[in-house]
């Protein structure tokens, strides 16, 4: 074989390992890539489904911009105060020589649906004045076969006076019949009465509050009937709280009973390792009854010691019933054993305890099963539905964040606002993604390395 030969074969190989690898790239990315446009759209169940959508059009990041801007002075989130003024312009073809006649309202349209529709919230169209439709350019154009007229019109947004922040400012624009839209500065969230209404939920939006519509909603909707704190925040701060304290309560007894396993020779060390390998064959709904039942009595009436009648519907009992789990047991255990016991006679023979031998030189050479251990705890406590869902009943503002989505599931999809589950599931996958990302390498090498036993 020649070399050139040699190099063609060799090239050819490298193609259909970088080809395979695209392929499964695709399969596993695009339907977190879908999801994830999908949850930028006001209507995610479109069909069929477009990757041209104006979201993700620049034109339209500017005019959000600029509106949220003129609006509030915040162009992130946008809104509008008193004394401010809003200017859109919006563009028509029309076949005859007179402009066509545009009626254009500030609707009573209420801020939200399901948990939005609660709150009392301040109409835009209590407090707004729309000055326009005016005409400021007519100029001749064909459309297709048919000849006409384009027609520019301006509208003036002003909040005259003194009154509340307005969140939204809701604009409808109906146009006769035979005249088609062409554009506006902000293009409009939908199109209603067969094309001939054009609607926007909110012509002062901000950046964000345009790009990320669905999310800014997730925080503002989902409040606090007692309080009007953002449940969101609160569910998404309560499944970060509740994964610190299992990774960190992990960590430490699991490597305490890992190097047990591993190093330590006391009487029942086989039955025990036995014991901890059988318990992570039985499903947890297997024994969530009993689990309950001792939470709801206190630990067997241990918790009345301290006032307390009942763990049910505190973050105590739901962290005391998954201190550490047997996986993370195993994998410590089973990586503690790789570790040379020349290193740790070493220790013995300069002094050290048995505890400074763990926390001083073990550990230390642990970090990949730790790294591994903590983000497999992270994922589990922050997925975790089921014990949550029995544990933890009422109030609202005590619910993880899988709970939170399901009261969304029930308040939202009711009503066949699908926009809102979606950015609220899609917003529970990041912080999963970014812990993998950043610890990769950490992950891969514990459970590669806890795997085997030299």
């Amino acid at each position: 074989m020649s070399p050139r030969e040699a190099a063609r074969r060799r090239w050819a190989r490298v193609a259909w390992v970088y080809g395979l690898l695209l392929a499964f790239g695709v399969f596993f990315v695009g339907p977190f890539l879908m999801g994830f446009l999908a949850s930028l759209k006001p209507n995610p169940l479109e069909w069929p489904f477009t990757l041209r959508f104006a979201q993700v059009s620049p034109k339209n990041w500017a005019a959000a911009w600029r509106l949220g801007r003129a609006g509030s002075g915040d162009p992130w989130l946008g809104g509008m105060r008193p004394g401010r003024e809003v200017v859109l312009e919006v563009a028509y073809f029309w076949p005859e020589d007179t402009p066509p006649p545009l009626e254009a309202t500030v609707p009573r349209r209420r801020p939200g649906a399901g948990m939005g529709a609660v709150f009392e919230t301040p109409y835009a169209a209590d407090h707004v004045r729309l000055l326009g439709p005016e005409l400021v350019e007519k100029a001749p154009a064909r459309l297709g076969e048919e000849e006409g007229y384009v027609y520019r019109f301006r509208l003036r947004v002003d909040y005259p006076g003194e009154g509340p922040f307005l969140e939204r400012v809701p604009l409808d624009i109906e146009a006769p019949r035979g005249a088609l839209y062409l554009g506006a500065t902000l293009d409009p969230t939908r199109f209603e009465r067969r094309g001939r209404v054009a609607s926007w939920d909110n012509v002062v939006p901000g950046l964000l509050g345009y790009v990320f519509h669905n999310y800014v909603r997730a925080f503002r909707e989902a409040r606090s009937l007692e309080t009007g704190e953002s449940l969101f925040l609160r569910w998404t701060l309560n499944s970060f709280l509740l994964a610190a304290v299992k990774v960190a309560t992990t960590l430490v007894f699991a490597s305490m009973a890992g190097y047990a396993l591993a190093r330590l020779r006391f009487p029942g060390r086989q039955a025990l390792f036995l014991f901890m390998l059988f318990s992570m064959m039985v499903p947890g709904q297997v024994t969530f009854i009993s689990n309950y039942l001792v939470l709801r009595d206190g630990i067997f009436g241990l918790s009345k010691l301290f006032g307390v009648e009942t763990l049910l519907n505190t973050y105590t009992g739901l962290i005391l019933s998954g201190l550490v789990g047997a996986g993370a047991v195993f994998i410590m255990k089973q990586f503690f054993e790789s570790i040379p016991r020349e290193v740790e006679e070493a220790a013995l023979i300069d002094g050290a305890t048995p505890w400074q031998t763990l926390f001083r030189i073990v550990l230390p050479m642990s970090t990949p099963a730790l790294g591994a251990v903590a983000i497999l705890t992270f994922q589990g406590t922050w997925n975790e539905f089921f014990w949550p869902f029995v544990v933890l009943t009422s109030p609202r503002e005590i619910y993880t964040l899988p709970l939170g989505l399901l009261s969304f599931r029930n308040a939202y999809g009711q009503v066949g606002d699908w926009g809102l589950i979606l950015a609220g599931g899609f917003f529970s996958m990041v912080p999963v993604l970014i812990l993998f990302a950043v610890f990769q390498r950490y992950f891969v090498e514990g459970v590669s390395v806890g795997a085997l036993k030299e």
